[in-house]
């Protein structure tokens, strides 16, 4: 399958993980798709073959980029699948097929993990695509394309992991401004725990470019709590100087 110049690998793809927070629950992006001549929908990971001539890191951008409109976010490569059934279903294979005008055999997907605000806007290149956040709770009890469950759980085996050590990635998924309520509850749902108050609070604010500011919380029905930032290039400055 050609695009203007381009030349597909019908070998290799790459699927993204898109991760929102809407303050209470993470959620995770779905393309819906459509297969008209079977009547059913159902739903995948925003996600492609590569071109031949391109980088993955270029690809995963570009893909994101052509399926949401999404640039300049968080993106990091974290696993590669290579089952050799992951393409059986003859559905993803048919589906395939139309969509590139490819013979499909078998792929290999890289995975790559999003992190987004969830208040940006979705662009969508064709107006035959639609996608919806779902809950990551819910993800047990959907049935996705090809092996797209099995990516969606590594991928957050995956960020579980690295805000052990990276917690800073966590304002990825906050607006500018948050609670630090927010920030716990996303912490803890990631993780699997439940924190206390306090001892979060200390050990949180250790980490540098995160400041409380001397504004509240507006519209909310209870007394209001403070707001906090988390300032990225200080954050990188300062952590630079920690181990220089």
């Amino acid at each position: 399958m050609k695009n203007s110049t381009h030349v597909y690998n019908p070998h290799v793809s790459v699927d993204c993980v898109v991760f929102g927070f809407d303050g209470e629950k993470l959620k995770v992006l779905l393309i819906e798709r459509t297969i008209e001549e079977q009547n059913f929908s159902d739903k995948k990971l925003p996600g492609s073959i590569i071109f031949e001539d391109e980088d993955l890191d270029e690809a995963a951008i570009r893909i994101l980029n052509e399926l949401t409109g999404l640039k300049n976010i968080y993106l990091s490569q974290f696993h590669s699948f290579g089952n050799p059934q992951r393409t059986k279903n003859m559905r993803d294979k048919n589906w395939l097929e139309k969509l590139t005008n490819m013979k499909i055999g078998r792929i290999v997907t890289v995975g790559y993990v999003a992190l987004i605000k969830i208040s940006r806007k979705i662009i969508f290149e064709s107006e035959n695509t639609a996608a919806n956040w779902y809950d990551v709770s819910s993800l047990k009890s959907l049935r996705l394309a090809f092996d797209h469950n099995e990516i969606a759980d590594t991928a957050l085996e995956h960020i579980r992991h690295k805000v052990k050590s990276e917690p800073s990635m966590l304002f990825e998924l906050l607006p500018q401004k948050f609670t630090m309520t927010q920030l716990r509850n996303l912490y803890d749902i990631i993780m699997g725990t439940t924190s206390d108050v306090r001892n979060f609070k200390k050990k949180i604010m250790q980490i540098e470019g995160l400041e409380q500011l001397d504004e509240v919380q507006k519209d909310v029905p209870y007394r209001a709590p403070r707001l906090y930032r988390f300032d990225k290039k200080v954050h990188k400055k300062n952590t630079r100087k920690l181990y220089s």
